[in-house]
């Protein structure tokens, strides 16, 4: 199991959600952002607060926090 050294949690910052250590940057925000800026080097310029490290592991704790299990869905 990964360990998550960089990810925090504090009731009375950003509501409680995980961020990247004790920024107001929350793991959301961290996936959000890599969805949108796919190149690193754009992703790092957008947010030089963050390195390879904290990225990795907000995607694994994303990961680690997903269900894998299929779901039957109705036809559209």
């Amino acid at each position: 199991m990964d360990e998550f050294d960089r990810i925090t949690w504090n009731p009375h910052q950003m509501n409680g959600q995980p961020c990247i250590r004790g920024m107001r940057l929350t793991v959301r925000r961290v996936i959000e952002a890599v969805a949108t800026y796919p190149n690193r080097e754009d992703l790092f310029r957008n947010y030089p607060e963050l390195d390879t490290e904290d990225v990795r592991q907000a995607l694994a704790f994303a990961a680690a926090n997903l269900e894998d299990s299929a779901a039957e869905t109705p036809a559209a």
